[in-house]
């Protein structure tokens, strides 16, 4: 496994990302709709069960990166990666034994998560998404 080359490539994306950011308060006002009041709702809900929101272009680049520097039948489907997971977060920080769960979200007909890939999963979420 190569630790050293996961953390190195998520540190650089989060250092590029971080560079890049600028805050436009007034945009975010701006969103006060009815459907953005369904969407709080729905993340108050995911946020109670451990889920983060959805990740923005940037960090959801800086997590597939992670998790295809583990292996690239991770990031087979891209959606379902991110969907995987932002629910392993919920395992992370919920204290559930988060190697089996990870083997169990990331795990497919064509590809078998090893415990040393689970490891390596949790440690990529906790830096990259699973910040809260």
């Amino acid at each position: 496994m190569h630790t050293r080359t996961i953390i190195a490539v998520i540190t650089a994306a989060l250092a590029f990302t971080l560079a890049g950011c600028s805050s436009d308060k007034a945009d975010s006002a701006k969103s006060s709709t009815p459907a953005a009041t369904a969407g709080a709702d729905i993340s108050a809900a995911e946020k109670a069960a451990g889920i983060p929101p959805e990740p923005d272009s940037a960090q959801r680049a800086v997590l597939l990166a992670g998790l295809q520097a583990i292996d690239p039948w991770l990031v087979g489907d891209e959606d379902e990666a991110i969907d995987n997971a932002r629910n392993q977060c919920s395992t992370i920080s919920g204290g559930g034994n988060a190697d089996a769960t990870a083997k169990s979200h990331f795990s497919t007909p064509a590809h078998e998560v090893t415990d040393d890939e689970a490891k390596a999963i949790n440690r990529v979420l906790k830096v990259a998404l699973c910040l809260g």
